[in-house]
């Protein structure tokens, strides 16, 4: 399954693509259940900041049921459609927005961010970038009050040229003023349903206001030069996107 000439130019022109019921109902159900088990039966409250910043069910990254959800799905292919060649992909993360009723105060709004710069549990001259983020709904997500991430369409683009003209290596800022004062759109989906997004789409995840968890499985994937031009792609959005390169946004 390859991408429309319609939705690279879209990609292009918001940083993200969503495909929906990507991932078969029997995928959902293994993945699912092995992460319900380990949040029900391993996971202690004092874990939550931790693996908030991290991932949920650490023993999970690297099972075979996780890793399907993007190996064994057309998700891998849309991912080459976008980079053009990709390093494989090993671990999942999991990242589980927990109810504020039962857990209050332990997992507080993120703010408005890109992956792997001036973390602020880093060392903010370390660098953790990749290319492109592929998210698998695992949970309903139709209401932004569960813990929907949200992210800034075009903001990609705004990144870049701060990254190039304002922004260097060890700053604490993770993003401009202008950008941290944003809400994003929130993405709403049902299990199955899959988020691209590329890596310097500014983004934020708000508290999970209702009864039940928020699931998501993510995959950080990267072109094979990825690791050797962190500052390059963080200032130029297409350096990793080599097949875009001729694509004109819609």
């Amino acid at each position: 399954m390859s991408l429309t000439a319609e939705e690279k130019a879209a990609f292009k022109r918001d940083g993200v693509l969503i495909r929906r019921g990507l991932a078969t109902p029997d995928q959902i159900k293994r993945a699912v259940s092995l992460i319900d088990q380990s949040y029900r039966k391993e996971m202690a409250p004092d874990d939550i900041p931790a693996y908030s910043r991290r991932t949920f069910a650490p023993e999970l990254g690297d099972s075979d049921e996780l890793l399907a959800l993007y190996t064994q799905t057309d998700a891998a292919d849309l991912a080459t459609d976008l980079l053009g060649d990709t390093t494989p992909v090993t671990t999942a993360q999991i990242q589980i927005r927990v109810p504020e009723g039962e857990f209050p105060g332990l997992q507080p709004e993120k703010a408005m961010h890109v992956d792997g710069v001036s973390c602020p549990h880093l060392d903010p001259r370390e660098l953790r970038t990749f290319s492109l983020l592929v998210g698998v709904v695992l949970s309903d997500i139709s209401d932004p009050r569960c813990g929907a991430l949200h992210y800034l369409p075009g903001g990609h683009l705004a990144m870049a040229r701060w990254f190039a003209d304002e922004w260097s290596l060890g700053m604490t800022d993770q993003v401009p003023p202008e950008i941290d004062r944003e809400r994003g759109t929130p993405f709403l989906g049902q299990p199955g349903d899959v988020l691209l997004m590329h890596h310097l789409v500014p983004h934020t995840v708000a508290q999970n206001s209702l009864p039940f968890p928020r699931v998501m499985a993510y995959f950080r994937v990267s072109h094979p030069d990825h690791a050797s031009r962190r500052l390059e792609a963080l200032r130029d959005p297409w350096l990793d996107y080599p097949p875009l390169a001729e694509t004109p946004s819609a």
